[in-house]
């Protein structure tokens, strides 16, 4: 990995300059951190995936679309379902629908979405959707993840009423907020998406309500090996 900072890059995570990482690599014309000054973590870890590539789609064709570049589409809203390359595939709506680079596949330098988005032209009534721009990414590690989230939501993320899979679309610290319990290496997590606007305040009450449990920053190479 190549010594390489955030401020060498036009593109930049909405947060990038709260990070402690350390080392980065370079994704997507844009640096990700993959490993924190803090990785020495106890029970949970809050990662920084901003610039890793998503997309989506929305209208009475987007299903289809979907479909055609051989991506699966959950039965209802509010489910995720995980692509064969990786992807999650969100179902927020009956005709909306988000999809989230493989962190795995990113990390290898592989962007499986700009395949899908170079090789599959929308068809009518389908329309893209910017959320690269408009919302952060977050992904919360390790174990507690239901309780760090209940000191700042009220909705009951705990793993009888949010199994993986699933998708809550609700209020995080007063801040309207994604939240998909998926896994990733094999262990659950949830990746949270916000508005860009928000990410500052919401990164800071995420790693205020970690602090009971021992929770810190980490990069994305050891957010699966959080404890």
């Amino acid at each position: 990995m190549s010594a390489i900072t955030p401020q060498e890059f036009n593109k930049r995570s909405f947060i990038y300059h709260k990070l402690t990482a350390n080392e980065y690599i370079e994704i997507a014309d844009s640096a990700l951190a993959v490993q924190s000054a803090q990785e020495q973590v106890g029970n949970s870890g809050l990662s920084d995936l901003s610039n890793l590539l998503r997309t989506g789609f929305r209208g009475l064709n987007a299903a289809d679309h979907l479909r055609s570049a051989d991506l699966p589409v959950p039965a209802k809203p509010n489910q995720v379902e995980v692509s064969a390359n990786g992807e999650l595939v969100l179902r927020l709506s009956q005709k909306e629908f988000w999809i989230l680079a493989n962190p795995n596949a990113q990390r290898a330098g592989h962007a499986n979405i700009d395949k899908i988005l170079a090789a599959n032209t929308p068809k009518q009534q389908c329309f893209p959707l910017y959320c690269q721009d408009s919302h952060a990414w977050m992904l919360l590690s390790g174990k507690h993840l239901s309780h760090i989230m209940a000191k700042l939501c009220g909705v009951d993320l705990s793993i009888a009423a949010f199994p993986v899979g699933s998708i809550a679309q609700t209020s995080a610290a007063r801040v309207n907020v994604i939240v998909v319990h998926h896994q990733f290496n094999a262990q659950s997590c949830f990746s949270l998406l916000c508005d860009s606007a928000a990410a500052e305040y919401l990164w800071d009450c995420l790693l205020d309500a970690m602090q009971e449990f021992g929770g810190k920053e980490v990069g994305i190479l050891a957010a699966s090996n959080v404890a």
